[in-house]
């Protein structure tokens, strides 16, 4: 009786283990997204006089929590109209989804992503995706924030083994 031969092509490896773990590292994800905290604080270079101005509508109109900048609390600093309008600033973000138009303040605020807390003033921070789209977050951000695609370096990695395992394959059948 004859027997039949499958003959398997060197690249079915390679291709086999990059389907395989393309899911676990976010590979094939056009919807991954990298979670990042955020805040929302006074720029270095904004004048007092503006920053006040801001503080004040944030602490009344705009609704922001101001009593741990005020006498007694702890993010309370006479001494400085940044961090005191900082705070109010990050918690009117936090209050309004995150978005670069929710930290601007007439141009005399700015998102960051490192932390601005000092001393015992805890800053709270927003979760967001680095793309914009919503993964979790307090607030889910309505205008990207950064790269579209997905930044994590997995996908990238993932295709630098697809090409390592591919040329070690060929590598082998060549010399096999």
């Amino acid at each position: 009786m004859p027997t039949t031969q499958t003959f398997v092509f060197p690249w079915h490896l390679p291709l086999f283990l990059f389907l395989i773990l393309s899911p676990f590292c976010g590979g094939s994800g056009a919807g991954d997204a990298t979670k990042q905290e955020l805040w929302c604080v006074a720029k270095n270079n904004a004048e007092d006089a503006a920053l006040q101005t801001a503080l004040d509508w944030a602490c009344g109109a705009g609704g922001a929590d101001c009593r741990p900048i005020q006498n007694g609390g702890p993010c309370y600093d006479v001494n400085s109209v940044q961090n005191t309008a900082s705070f109010a600033f990050n918690d009117y973000f936090l209050k309004n989804g995150l978005t670069d138009d929710s930290c601007n303040f007439s141009n005399n605020a700015a998102v960051t992503s490192l932390d601005p807390s000092h001393d015992k003033c805890k800053f709270p921070s927003g979760l967001a995706a680095i793309n914009g789209s919503s993964s979790g977050s307090k607030s889910s951000p309505s205008a990207g924030l950064g790269p579209s695609g997905n930044v994590s370096g997995c996908s990238k990695a993932s295709w630098r083994w697809l090409f390592w395992l591919s040329g070690v394959t060929l590598m082998v059948s060549l010399y096999a």
